[in-house]
């Protein structure tokens, strides 16, 4: 074999290897944004089921705070206004919104109890305030698992590469579910 087809062989040996590797950096990439994407999914998901036992708590709840406080009738048309809001919401963006009025609203519901004495000591009244509280807790978790997926997620597309496979994808940045600016103000205590 003379020297010539030697040097071609290398070359083209290291051509195909150089080609392969970057073959595998591209599936590399690709995968990796569809699986931050899916990720992203699976935790609104996961999200959406914990919103979803909530707003099947709220009929129970309101109820059985019906027969208590039968005048307070707009917070009880604002509560179903929300959830009506959260089911009909076409994206994320909407159901976190419709999600943080509801919240404020159901804070309203559970001080009632604080009016009426009668509900304070009433058991189903008890029992579904435990179930509404465990699934806020619940609600809390899951949101923080879907924002560290998001911030994953949108960290990595605004990487320079990142965005090559984002576009390549076709991913976008996803929504943070975030406290509404209302809610994030310190409760004052007085005595």
């Amino acid at each position: 074999m003379g020297k010539g087809l030697k040097i071609t062989l290398i070359v083209l040996g290291i051509l195909i290897l150089a080609g392969l590797g970057t073959v595998r950096w591209v599936i590399n990439g690709y995968n990796n944004i569809v699986a931050m994407d899916e990720n992203v999914t699976g935790k609104w998901a996961q999200v959406e089921n914990q919103l979803k036992r909530r707003y099947d708590l709220i009929p129970n709840l309101i109820e059985t705070v019906k027969g208590y406080a039968s005048h307070e009738k707009e917070l009880f048309k604002h509560i179903a206004d929300a959830r009506t809001q959260y089911f009909q919401a076409k994206d994320v963006k909407g159901k976190i919104q419709a999600s943080n009025q509801l919240e404020g609203v159901l804070s309203r519901l559970l001080l009632l109890k604080e009016a009426y004495p009668d509900l304070k000591a009433n058991q189903s009244f008890l029992k579904l305030q435990d179930s509404l509280e465990g699934t806020e807790n619940r609600i809390a978790v899951e949101r923080k698992r879907y924002n560290e997926a998001v911030q994953m997620l949108n960290t990595y597309i605004r990487t320079f590469f990142g965005r090559f496979f984002a576009s390549l994808v076709g991913v976008s940045a996803a929504e943070y579910y975030e406290i509404p600016e209302a809610e994030k103000e310190v409760p004052k205590v007085k005595f």
